[in-house]
């Protein structure tokens, strides 16, 4: 029996892996900091030899990728490695211990597009630190795969969308309100024209594009993937089919960008300026192609999955259409 060990295992994409990991008759170790439960109760977790480990504190004292090598992977799933150092680390612990390791990385490597959708082989031009350091991650175990035949592969996710967390909203922030104005019909304003994209992915879908990489091992090492839906929705489709799925219609307003941000607050302006500055628009055709990627969720079925969790735990006010 093949052992797993997935750091960050308790979190968005761990709450839906670590089942059809158990399922498939993998050994299970997730390594977390000890302070999060899955966000969807599940049988497999009873199965599952926890490890509470803070990656920070043994990342400072130079011991994290030694007692990560000492649980005797096979197979080590990264979900919060954020810097390169931190992936070096790791690796350089892991070299000739490891059948495969899978690093989950973002869209956001690639910067604003070309050409959409975007595809893999595309030229990186990230911004942001976030998108800066995850691309110096994808460039050094790409090269570590290629060069010196580390067993990596990267996978890059979209925004993660799922019950248990609020989703990533049609102004392009997170505060579920957004919601609660379309469900009561009320007029929502979106900067510029609202045509600035956005790409979900159902964490369940994350964790089958894993899945996939893992049972196909030849055609994953040494390259990575994009993991989304299968088509990004512009801020003014995603608000308008919203609406309609609360039974209401549309009520838009557009405003240049300086006008909009000074209506916000600057924390949901700032999330918003990340995320449009972006417009991710990404393909799928290679994890389609190597490895038989065909995702579960539409863009707007992952999120109204979600929002429906946020009506039943009164997160969002849904209130419907006289009659």
């Amino acid at each position: 029996m093949s052992r797993v060990v997935i750091i960050g295992g308790s979190g968005h994409v761990g709450t839906y892996l670590v089942p059809r990991l158990v399922a498939a008759g993998f050994e299970v170790v997730s390594v977390s900091r000890g302070e999060r439960e899955p966000y969807q109760p599940h049988g497999a977790w009873k199965s599952v030899h926890k490890v509470s480990l803070s990656r920070d504190e043994e990342e400072r004292a130079g011991t994290f990728g030694r007692k990560i090598s000492e649980l005797r992977p096979d197979i080590v799933i990264d979900m919060i490695c954020f810097t390169e150092p931190s992936a070096r680390h790791l690796v350089e612990a892991l070299r000739g211990q490891v059948q495969h390791f899978l690093h989950i990385g973002t869209i956001w490597v690639h910067g604003p597009s070309v050409e959409v959708p975007t595809t893999e082989m595309q030229p990186r031009r990230p911004f942001g630190e976030y998108g800066i350091q995850k691309a110096g991650v994808e460039t050094y175990l790409l090269e570590m795969a290629r060069k010196h035949s580390f067993p990596a592969t990267i996978i890059h996710p979209g925004h993660i969308v799922g019950p248990g967390w609020a989703p990533l909203n049609p102004a392009g922030h997170f505060n579920p309100r957004v919601f609660t104005t379309l469900a009561k019909g009320e007029e929502l304003a979106l900067p510029n024209f609202g045509l600035e994209t956005v790409h979900h992915v159902h964490a369940d879908d994350v964790a089958q594009i894993i899945m996939a990489a893992i049972a196909n091992w030849s055609a994953s090492v040494g390259e990575a993937f994009h993991a989304v839906s299968p088509a990004a929705v512009t801020l003014r489709g995603y608000a308008e089919t919203m609406a309609a799925w609360f039974g209401r219609e549309p009520r838009l307003r557009y405003q240049p960008w300086p006008e909009w941000k000074a209506e916000q607050s600057e924390r949901e302006a700032g999330q918003t300026y990340d995320h449009i500055a972006h417009s991710p628009n990404c393909s799928i055709a290679k994890a389609q192609r190597k490895l038989g990627y065909q995702p579960r969720y539409g863009s707007i079925e992952a999120v109204c999955e979600s929002v429906q969790w946020l009506i039943e735990k009164r997160m969002v006010e849904c209130q419907l259409p006289d009659a």
